[in-house]
């Protein structure tokens, strides 16, 4: 029998749907804008990615400090949607 956690115990995760080039560009426009710890707190991870299109999730408090990141990056880095379930993301975008 599997385990569960506690809904109180569990990570809010949003999923940020990007266009880049690469995943390295993402990593490091948000390393070099709110630093290791920054990163630490946000526990971003690589859901989905093909071509320019990647799905990344944060935890759902560091949400605005990601986007400061991304907004203030030199590196061509598009913020389509954010959502709050990757089926949701999938229906706004097709």
């Amino acid at each position: 029998m599997k385990l569960k956690i506690k809904p109180s115990a569990r990570l809010n995760r949003r999923y940020l749907l990007l266009e880049a080039d690469n995943k390295q560009e993402v990593e490091s426009a948000i390393l070099d804008y709110i630093g290791l710890l920054g990163w630490a707190k946000a526990a971003p991870i690589f859901v989905n990615s093909s071509g320019k299109a990647h799905v990344l999730a944060i935890e759902r408090t560091e949400l605005t400090n990601v986007r400061a990141a991304l907004e203030a990056s030199e590196k061509k880095i598009k913020l389509v949607n954010v959502s709050g379930t990757l089926k949701g993301l999938k229906k706004k975008n097709g």
